[in-house]
């Protein structure tokens, strides 16, 4: 349990309908499985004491009498242990049964929250047995202490405030208003749901989305325990169908029919950072509830999550697919619409057979389609310099000709070179004079085409270099509208490579599949031996370090500690930890020295959840300092 991470298990357990003394042994056994796996929250089925199919046996005292008193077993099997259980029961209270949760911590139950809404349709018949839950909590005795009783009940962690726990169970997920919702917006951040769900056919994938749905919507951790084989079969089977979520992400689940375990480390920073983040979540009716204090204690277990390290790249490929379409679908219409608005009828992009300007290429030519304009009004122009190689010369050409595209050629050798005598930069000295003349010289020739032919300069600058402020300013910085400036590198690479798989041109598709052979290259220092001279990476870093980075800093707002933690875990085997800090130290140094290059960025697409237009998601001056991060990368 550290960085906001807290492990948390949805466990089906054997049962007999009707042997509490077996089932509470079973559960016990759940219980210590769990604490091993290092969980501190447990979830067990709806009624798992006594079985749910125990039918008009809920009417017999005899099996009330065993529930409680297993009940009480179970309580006791837990002192010592900080695991929070959460475990299905029937209890009485004022002459009526309620279908309860009970949760249980070291030696005591805590609360018990009652089932608000009993399913009496189709194979369900709760109303024959229980009586509706009730939300104001009420005090019972159990085991000679006070208890409290009712569904508004939360678990507050008082050593880790982000950690409040809300109970439901199984039907109320499914209503029209869920207890989770008026959960939730008291400050629940991990619902649990003891459940007794049969299954019938395509019954699982409803119940996956539900619980990934309701997670999504509530900003919250969702764990959900289902009962299993060993329920009654006379009517219903019972699969023991597990699901954990995250913001509508499915963190585990487990197979059907069998029973188990699953579990998963849910990150309750980044739900608190989403809450924080969306002013339409809000947080009321607080004083409705009784919070239940626990602590738990820090342990260092090693994640289980999975950490992916790309994070903005879908793992699947039929995902990834749907995703580089969307993509290119979104840049399209962004530029479609500038075309249109602004009656411009050519587009200039200055092409270097790089990925960046490749893809931009791509963009132009689905928009002018969508636009109803030929692509031979787009202007493709490549500017031979200083360290542009035949590979890189070759590739622009025969793109620019796939594509059905006007190629023009204009050399800035001549024009920087009198360039640097006016300013007196030796042509010996590779600085970044020598760089960025180039750079500018090349946008200078771009702008003033476009306003010679009447059209518009795409950019062509991708996220990820704007967040490293990896672009010469007034130089391949700015444009009049940036197709790229909301995809990060590692996406760059996929669409190219989506539409080289989906061109339908085998030649245009093998000059792709070249650019992205090619080393990622600004191609202003002179070559070596004809070839790429200066690599991009070896001067900045992995793109796919820095892509991680800036992922979990924009759209998770972690500390710097917690993303090199994260960055270990996902880059495994790849990268030595000290590589990372390195990289993650200079991601820091230049994201926050760089901003004034972002605070005058061209329009251009969001097409992600993460962006760095000025006008969106980063509103950040460009006088921020950087010092309390860098201080605590010091002491990593």
């Amino acid at each position: 349990m550290r960085d906001g991470f807290v492990r948390v298990a949805a466990v089906t357990p054997d049962v007999r309908v009707a042997d509490v003394p077996y089932n509470c042994e079973q559960i016990m056994a759940g219980i210590d499985r769990a604490a091993e796996r290092g969980a501190k929250i447990a979830v067990f089925p709806e009624l798992c004491v006594t079985a749910y199919t125990c039918g008009e046996l809920f009417n017999q005292r005899s099996l009330l009498d065993a529930a409680l008193d297993g009940l009480k077993a179970i309580a006791a099997h837990t002192r010592g242990t900080d695991l929070l259980a959460f475990i299905g029961v029937p209890v009485m209270y004022s002459g009526k049964l309620f279908n309860c949760a009970a949760a249980v911590q070291d030696g005591r139950v805590l609360g018990f929250i009652p089932k608000k809404w009993l399913p009496n349709y189709s194979e369900f018949y709760e109303m024959r047995y229980f009586t509706r839950g009730f939300g104001k909590p009420v005090t019972v005795s159990f085991d000679g202490y006070a208890v409290p009783m009712g569904s508004h009940l939360l678990f507050a962690c008082e050593n880790q405030p982000n950690l409040i726990v809300g109970a439901e169970i199984c039907e109320d997920l499914w209503v029209l208003d869920p207890p989770s919702i008026s959960h939730a917006e008291a400050g629940a951040t991990v619902i649990v749901n003891c459940s007794a769900s049969d299954e019938v056919t395509g019954k699982a994938d409803y119940r996956r989305t539900l619980v990934e749905g309701q997670s999504a919507r509530l900003l919250a951790a969702y764990v959900y325990a289902n009962a299993g084989i060993g329920e009654s079969t006379q009517d219903l089977v019972f699969g023991g169908h597990n699901l954990i979520a995250e913001n509508g992400n499915l963190l585990a689940e487990s197979g059907r029919f069998q029973n188990g375990m699953i579990t998963a480390d849910v990150d309750l920073e980044r739900l608190e950072g989403e809450r924080r983040r969306m002013t339409t979540y809000r947080e009321k009716g607080r004083d409705r509830y009784l919070f239940v204090p626990f602590t738990l204690r820090e342990t260092g277990e090693p994640l289980e999550r999975v950490i992916d390290p790309a994070p903005f790249v879908p793992s699947v490929q039929a995902d990834r697919e749907k995703r580089c379409e969307e993509i290119l679908s979104i840049q399209t219409m962004g530029l479609r619409k500038r075309l249109l608005h602004t009656c411009c009828q050519h587009a200039v992009v200055g092409i270097s057979g790089g990925l960046d300007s490749t893809l931009a290429l791509i963009v132009t030519a689905r928009a002018f389609d969508a636009a109803g304009i030929p692509r031979k009004n787009i202007i493709s122009v490549t500017m031979p310099g200083f360290g542009t190689t035949d590979r890189t010369y070759t590739n622009a050409c025969e793109l620019t000709r796939r594509l059905g595209a006007e190629l023009r050629e204009i050399p800035i050798r001549d024009a920087v070179t009198v360039h640097f005598r006016d300013i007196g930069q030796s042509m010996e000295t590779h600085d970044v004079t020598y760089e960025n003349g180039q750079a500018r010289e090349r946008t200078q020739i771009l702008m003033d085409v476009a306003n010679k032919e009447n059209g518009l300069v795409i950019g062509t600058g991708d996220m990820s270099e704007l967040a490293l402020g990896w672009a010469t300013y007034n130089g391949d910085h700015m444009s009049m509208y940036g197709v790229n400036a909301g995809v990060p590198k590692t996406l760059v690479r996929h669409l190219v490579r989506y539409y080289a798989d989906t061109c339908g041109d085998p030649a245009l598709s093998a000059v792709l599949l070249d650019v992205l052979d090619t080393p990622v290259s600004p191609e202003l220092l002179p070559p070596e031996d004809g070839k790429i001279s200066q690599k991009t990476e070896d001067l900045v870093g992995p793109y796919e370090l820095h892509d991680f980075f800036l992922y979990y800093v924009l759209r998770a707002g972690f500390r710097p500690g917690k993303i090199y933690r994260l960055a270990k875990a996902a880059f495994r085997g790849k990268y030595e930890d000290a590589v990372i800090l390195k990289w993650l130290k200079t991601f820091y140094r230049r994201f926050f020295s760089q901003q004034f290059k972002r605070s005058c960025l061209p329009d251009g697409p969001k097409v992600g959840s993460a962006a760095v237009s000025p006008r969106g998601d980063l509103r950040m001056p460009s006088d921020a300092c950087v010092r309390i991060w860098q201080e605590e990368l010091e002491k990593l």
